[in-house]
């Protein structure tokens, strides 16, 4: 069983297409998916040339990732699995603003009390992202961002690449494929990317 360990900032859409991706890839191949936290707030903080659209969308960017990094210290890693899922389809499909009654429908739904919404607006649980952020990121580059996927298969190797940047959602076998050339490129020692310019936005259906 290969263990692929991912990265995701709740409101990024291109790490919410890898998430429901791993998830189909857990039905076709022998892959088990855990989810950790990171956040593109703090990967941009004091960063220069960013777009004021980018900059302005980064201003709420802390509050899901608190919560979700409140529960995981709560109710152990294994719930950002469902609470990514109840985040991710009110911040993704509904379109719902960031706020208080996202964070609490979402606690809600995995059953983890609603307070843990507080976690939002206060810096107690920064030093806990900010750990598993650099976690994340450290095998690939800080300058890279989310999706980060870290893989260990059975043999214990390790390996971690930034992407795969996808739309729509591949399903079924389908996403199979995709991780075969995935497991092919990132097993490649010296490999580092393989690129094309973005034609089509986040399509998270």
């Amino acid at each position: 069983m290969t263990t692929a360990d991912m990265w995701f900032d709740p409101r990024c859409p291109w790490a919410w297409n890898a998430s429901r991706w791993l998830l189909e890839v857990e039905r076709v191949r022998a892959v088990t998916v855990r989810f950790h936290v990171m956040s593109l707030s703090v990967l941009n903080e004091g960063r220069e040339g960013l777009e004021e659209w980018y900059r302005e969308w980064l201003v709420p960017g802390m509050g899901p990732g608190r919560v979700a990094v409140a529960a995981e210290q709560k109710a152990g890693p294994e719930v950002l699995r469902d609470l990514y899922t109840a985040l991710g389809n009110r911040i993704h499909h509904d379109r719902a603003p960031m706020g208080r009654e996202l964070y609490e429908a979402a606690l809600a739904e995995v059953g983890l009390p609603v307070e843990l919404a507080d976690a939002a607006d206060v810096t107690d649980h920064d030093a806990a992202l900010l750990a598993s952020h650099r976690a994340g990121l450290e095998p690939v580059g800080e300058d890279l961002g989310t999706p980060t996927i870290h893989l260990t298969d059975p043999a214990g190797r390790r390996t971690a690449f930034f992407g795969p940047v996808v739309a729509p959602i591949p399903r079924g076998e389908e996403a199979g494929r995709l991780w075969d050339g995935v497991l092919l490129v990132s097993g490649t020692d010296g490999f580092f990317e393989l690129k094309r310019a973005r034609t089509r936005s986040p399509i998270v259906r």
